[in-house]
């Protein structure tokens, strides 16, 4: 797709005949990161489960009482998985501001501290969770369905354990093309 500078660049919507012209981009999802999928799966049985406990509810006017505490549950995993694709996209919120006023190499240790602290966090994050999960071991249960909380805090392990792994290999890309989004705003991931 070419660049577009000014609102001149972009295509037309109204035709010389008055009509609606506008045409979708071509989906490729060839290059969604196997979390993607994994949070999209989390998402649709978030969905089929909020619409259960909606049918049961409203249609039925017999409430499944344990559509709430799974729905929670399911939103938990999505959000675990949905913050490691943003940590793979590198577009979690981060603060550029400061570096245009930095000279470029300091500008570029700093955003290699950044890039150390994360992984030093989402690592720090991962081993406080197993802890968390050994001190509760299999006596904490869920409150409607009998089974272990650690199943939840299992997902947000796998979540803190994936962002740690793909922290690195986001470390690694900056270092390769020697500067970050920090750096250069105007850059992504999709660069390299």
């Amino acid at each position: 797709m070419p660049a577009i500078h000014s609102i001149d660049d972009l295509p037309p919507v109204m035709g010389d005949d008055g009509q609606f012209h506008a045409r979708d981009e071509a989906v490729h999802l060839s290059g969604t990161p196997m979390e993607g999928w994994v949070a999209l799966a989390f998402f649709w049985l978030l969905g089929l489960t909020v619409f259960y406990q909606f049918f049961t509810r409203y249609v039925l006017n017999d409430s499944a009482a344990w559509t709430e505490e799974i729905a929670r549950y399911l939103l938990i995993a999505v959000v675990f998985t949905g913050a490691t694709l943003g940590v793979v996209k590198n577009n979690h919120i981060q603060v550029d501001f400061f570096y245009k006023f930095m000279s470029a190499p300091l500008a570029r240790r700093v955003a290699t501290a950044v890039d150390v602290l994360r992984i030093g966090f989402f690592c720090a994050a991962s081993v406080l969770t197993v802890l968390m999960m050994w001190k509760l071991g299999n006596n904490s249960r869920m409150t409607m369905i009998d089974l272990p909380m650690n199943w939840v805090y299992g997902i947000c392990l796998l979540g803190f354990v994936a962002m740690a792994m793909r922290s690195v290999q986001v470390a690694k890309i900056h270092r390769r093309r020697g500067y970050t989004v920090l750096e250069q705003p105007e850059s992504s991931m999709e660069d390299i």
